[in-house]
């Protein structure tokens, strides 16, 4: 296998190309011959001397007792969150550089008064004309709510708030249906609550009850500041008609399983099983000329349209009237904008302060107009041999995927040729997308933040409606090439890396390829392999949802994700609070089988080579320390609470961890029975 990292070889230039021959006569003078140049120095990587932060380890905590500490221990004691940050790590490193450099091209753009970009940067920034104009901007949509004579027209109402990004107690999208991926269809998911799951109005627990307390009080406070009366008393009949929302909403863990979640039907057969709600007017009113669709929740559906119809027409408009201030807070005075962040900022995520203004006016430029600046800051921070290092690198863990899917023997000969066909219908999305979207129908006005906050709403919500019918649009990404992250889609079978992720510390040209290989190796490995998780293995080549396994290697497979579960399940990131094994089992199977591909990779670029010993630490050691580094984070309580309620994704230790089902870890490290992480050869889960 070939290695992926630009080697700079020396160059020879040819110039004149003339032989000193006998018969050639000399030259008139003996010229003086300067003394060569020393060459320049090697570039440095840009941490540590091979690529790795070794001032942020603490060495003197035990490898195979804690890991974590052991690369990150330094780095972990020493690093203070940011103010503004709910928890901070190399992803929030590299975003507030990404943000930096979009930051400087748009106000270049602002520069140009015929720039989009730079008024719509220039509109969310003029903070006093936002002061001035107070509620007024608003004003029409929060008439039409409160003006609203009777539940007949409630569906049409969630329709124009749908179009404008207020989002229904029914939340609508536009996707590929799952099992013919060919064509685009309208999807509903569950809404209709104001904070993140269903635990934070059932749970019993007293930093629970104490939050939703705490939501009561922001809801009253935002109806005070809207100027309405009784704010207490209404507050509470709002909190009341999520909580019986609530109680119908599935969990999170059953939301994320793909065969319970698919749901097609017609829309008089979803009328029958949720009676009491107009769901042809909700999906006709939003634009959908559509009588199919595909429901995520249909019992969810039941009980929430239960609930509305129970709940009198004054408590429905006054959870609209919050729902859409809460919704435009940030392009409201500051008296709503700071509300909003108490809750949803402080209280739900332990954040002491907002972003700077900037850095939010960033976020919206970037929401509004994505692809015109996407496309300034490719062409500006994304060399063309980035791009190519990194597309071979994806064609080194395909190759080192195919070799192990060859050698598993817990799958059947029939299952494994489904399985390699499957990655040879991969489509890897290296940095920006192949062609951009054209915005020249967003009208932008520099003095009118809130206008151009809704008319963006409009443009994106006509836009993604535009696709039913249509063919699917394959080069489109869900994603800027300006976030710190990457994707796997499994109905368009493939993964999808921005540019800016491929930085320091995930991917460095100048570092040793076994740091590169551990940090975004193994990212790229983990998105590959969720086309193989728990979920993700249900879609075959085609990108259908369909059980193209046999049953027995559905057996195999799952009694090994049931043992990686109850590994996982064992930890305890806060007292009383465990990781759910099954909600987070995508993301660590993926972690898991792509750090494990990784390493093949790795050993397979040396092309038999000896992995050489770089400052007295080994390849292996290297490998792991790569990953370790990309995992180096922390995060405010209650940002962990809200993660171990809500995110598929572990905490950082708990990823970080997964090297313990690794057998070279415990040889680069010398891990020991008896040591805390230290698993017997027969426990470590080897899925993929």
């Amino acid at each position: 296998m070939r290695s992926i990292f630009v080697i700079l070889a020396a160059t020879t230039i040819l110039a004149g190309c003339a032989t000193n021959s006998a018969d050639m006569p000399p030259p008139p003078e003996a010229a003086a011959v300067p003394e060569a140049a020393p060459p320049p120095p090697a570039p440095k990587p840009t941490y540590g001397t091979f690529g790795f932060d070794t001032a942020g380890a603490d060495t003197t905590a035990v490898p195979g007792n804690d890991f974590f500490r052991y690369a990150n221990g330094t780095w972990d004691k020493t690093t203070e969150i940011p103010a503004d940050k709910s928890r901070y790590g190399m992803f929030n490193v590299l975003d507030d550089l990404s943000k930096e450099r979009t930051r400087k091209i748009i106000e270049e753009q602002a520069k140009d008064p015929n720039s989009k970009i730079g008024a719509a940067y220039a509109s969310f920034m003029n903070e006093a004309a936002v002061e001035a104009k107070g509620l007024a901007p608003i004003q029409p949509w929060l008439d039409e709510v409160r003006g609203l004579k009777s539940k007949a027209g409630l569906a049409e109402l969630y329709a124009k708030g749908d179009e404008i990004g207020v989002s229904s107690p029914f939340r609508m999208y536009v996707g590929q249906d799952d099992k013919d991926p060919n064509q685009y269809i309208l999807g509903m998911i569950q809404g209709g609550i104001g904070m993140p799951d269903r635990d934070y109005y059932l749970s019993t627990d007293p930093k629970q009850v104490d939050t939703k307390a705490k939501y009561l009080q922001h809801l009253t406070n935002v109806l005070t500041l809207a100027g309405e009366a009784n704010a207490a008393a209404r507050a509470k009949a709002i909190l009341d008609l999520e909580t019986s929302i609530a109680k119908a909403h599935w969990t999170r863990t059953e939301s994320r399983d793909a065969n319970k979640t698919y749901n097609k039907m017609t829309l008089a057969e979803l009328a029958k099983r949720a009676p009491g709600f107009d769901f042809a007017a909700l999906v006709h009113g939003v634009g959908a000329n559509v009588n199919d669709v595909l429901v995520a929740q249909p019992t969810a559906f039941t009980g929430e349209a239960a609930a509305i119809r129970k709940a009198p027409l004054s408590v429905l408009k006054d959870q609209l009237l919050v729902r859409s201030i809460d919704s435009y807070a940030s392009y409201l005075p500051k008296a709503f904008d700071d509300e909003r962040f108490s809750f949803y900022g402080t209280v739900l995520s332990g954040v002491p302060q907002q972003e700077p203004r900037w850095k939010r006016a960033v976020n919206f430029t970037v929401g509004a107009l994505g692809d015109d600046v996407s496309k300034l800051y490719v062409a500006q921070y994304f060399p063309p041999e980035t791009k190519a290092a990194a597309d071979e690198l994806v064609k080194n863990i395909i190759g080192a995927m195919n070799r192990r899917i060859d050698k598993l023997e817990w799958m059947t000969p029939e299952t494994r040729a489904k399985a390699h066909a499957k990655l040879a219908a991969f489509t890897p999305k290296i940095g920006y997308p192949s062609q951009w979207r054209d915005m020249t129908g967003l009208t932008i006005d520099a003095n009118d933040l809130l206008g151009n906050a809704m008319r963006a709403n409009r443009f994106e919500h006509a836009y993604e409606l535009s696709k039913l019918g249509g063919p699917i649009q394959r080069w489109e990404w869900g994603m800027t090439p300006m976030t710190i992250n990457a994707y796997a889609n499994p109905t368009m079978v493939e993964i999808v890396f921005p540019a800016a992720i491929l930085q320091p510390p995930f991917f460095d040209p100048n570092a040793d390829p076994a740091i590169n290989y551990g940090g975004i190796g193994a990212v790229i490995g983990h998105e590959l392999s969720h086309h193989f998780d728990d979920q993700g293995a249900k879609y075959d080549s085609t990108g259908k949802l369909i059980d193209w396994w046999t049953p027995g290697d559905t057996k195999a497979f799952t009694s090994r994700l049931d043992k990686y579960e109850a590994q996982i399940n064992a930890y305890e990131p806060l007292p009383g609070m465990h990781v759910n094994g099954k909600l987070t089992m995508g993301e660590n199977v993926a972690d898991l089988a792509g750090l494990t591909v990784a390493h093949d990779a790795y050993i397979a670029s040396l092309n038999g080579a000896p992995p050489p010993v770089i400052d007295g630490t080994t390849a292996d050691q290297r490998f792991y320390l790569g990953w370790a580094q990309v995992w180096r984070c922390k995060s405010r309580e209650q940002a962990l609470r809200q993660q171990l309620l809500t995110d598929p994704h572990s905490p950082c230790p708990v990823r970080t961890d997964v090297v313990r089902n690794m057998d070279p870890w415990y040889d680069a490290f010398n891990v020991q029975p008896g040591q805390t992480l230290y698993l017997a050869p027969a426990d470590r889960v080897r899925i993929w």
